[in-house]
């Protein structure tokens, strides 16, 4: 997996899963799907994103 991929992947999951928590179990997991949207939004403008951050210091590659 690269880290291109891995940065769809893992904010569409984490959406999706707690899209499906909040709908199931408690209407406060709806707090991580603003906090992911809110993310992407920020990281569309200023091009810095904490996970592939995260994602290139553990070593996954950029291409």
């Amino acid at each position: 997996m690269t880290v291109k991929k891995l940065m769809r992947i893992i904010p569409g999951l984490m959406v999706t899963i707690s899209a499906i928590l909040g709908l199931i179990h408690s209407p406060w997991w709806f707090a991580l799907t603003l906090f992911v949207g809110i993310n992407l939004t920020q990281s569309g403008f200023t091009d810095f994103c904490p996970l592939e951050k995260i994602l290139r210091k553990l070593g996954f590659p950029e291409q």
